[in-house]
């Protein structure tokens, strides 16, 4: 996910402020001479107790905000990437634990209320059409991109896919239907527009529960979700969409291997594999994907 909808807003500091109060304090009260008399020792140790006073009001490791330590860890683990680039092992497995840990409370989203308004932003989703998904934007630049989408039940992010992109994924509530694919063949091997995929995954995933993670090449890099109930999920993706790079969100229909069979040299899927296997095929953004971006608001970190 994360090009479904494009929100350009100030990438300006969050809460900066905040943190800028954190890192002030007062200095550390200087000896009037190279070798002060004894009388002054009072005045030293008010200085020592001064300082102390000082390094207490730094925020500690463990008083970073969990949102905090989001930002600050994609900065590092994507500082260097760019298209097709993955992180390495290690910095995956930083960056996965970090979102495991979060909460829907450390980004200030309430469960019970975060999917309840949008159905009736424009009242009921009306002839049929999917209901709207809200979009929190906490940041985007050239080597990453951080949001939420709130998906009310039934809600639907279409098939698409994350052109040389690695893409985080953390369900913080709810029960989502994930349907994900992994192209067969190489994009010359295959005609225009039409190509043969691999199920990855097709099944139900429910909060609380462990980051999914997709590569350029592997892991579900075409995916779809479908809420099964109201529902919230963090993604990061780095680097970000960008068409004027080549990184397009692109939609697909998916149509069952069966549909298409023998249409293409080569291809061979035993029948008792056929269900785990489907045809892509591109189409335009679909006109009832309805994404309604929103600032974040809530609990502030520093940029």
């Amino acid at each position: 996910m994360g090009a479904e909808s494009r929100i350009i807003i100030d990438n300006k500091a969050i809460g900066g402020e905040e943190f800028d109060q954190l890192a002030k304090g007062k200095k550390p009260i200087a000896n009037p001479a190279p070798n002060p008399p004894p009388a002054r020792n009072a005045n030293n140790s008010k200085g020592k107790k001064s300082r102390r006073r000082q390094q207490q009001k730094q925020p500690s490791a463990a008083a970073v905000r969990p949102v905090q330590r989001l930002f600050d860890t994609c900065k590092e683990v994507f500082k260097s990437g760019s298209a097709g680039i993955v992180p390495s092992p290690d910095n995956v497995e930083k960056l996965r634990a970090v979102l495991d840990d979060i909460k829907p409370a450390d980004l200030g989203l309430n469960p019970d209320i975060a999917c309840l308004t949008l159905a009736n932003l424009d009242g009921a989703a009306p002839n049929g059409k999917k209901p709207a998904i809200r979009y929190l934007h906490l940041h985007e630049c050239n080597k990453f991109s951080i949001g939420v989408f709130c998906l009310p039940p039934s809600g639907v992010i279409p098939l698409h896919n994350h052109p040389g992109m690695t893409v985080f994924s953390k369900l913080l509530f709810g029960t989502m239907h994930i349907k994900s694919y992994d192209w067969v063949l190489d994009e010359e091997d295959q005609q225009p527009k039409v190509r043969l995929a691999k199920v990855k995954t097709n099944s139900d995933l429910t909060a609380p529960c462990n980051t999914s993670i997709l590569y350029p090449e592997d892991g579900g890099n075409m995916h779809c979700f479908t809420a099964v109930t109201a529902c919230a999920v963090l993604d990061v993706l780095g680097p970000p969409y960008n068409d004027d790079e080549g990184r397009h969100c692109q939609y697909y229909f998916d149509f069952p291997s069966s549909q298409f069979s023998g249409i293409f040299d080569g291809v061979v899927v035993p029948d008792e594999e056929k269900e785990g296997y489907g045809w892509l095929q591109e189409r335009d953004r679909p006109a009832d994907l309805v994404v309604r971006g929103e600032l974040y608001r809530g609990p502030p970190f520093f940029k």
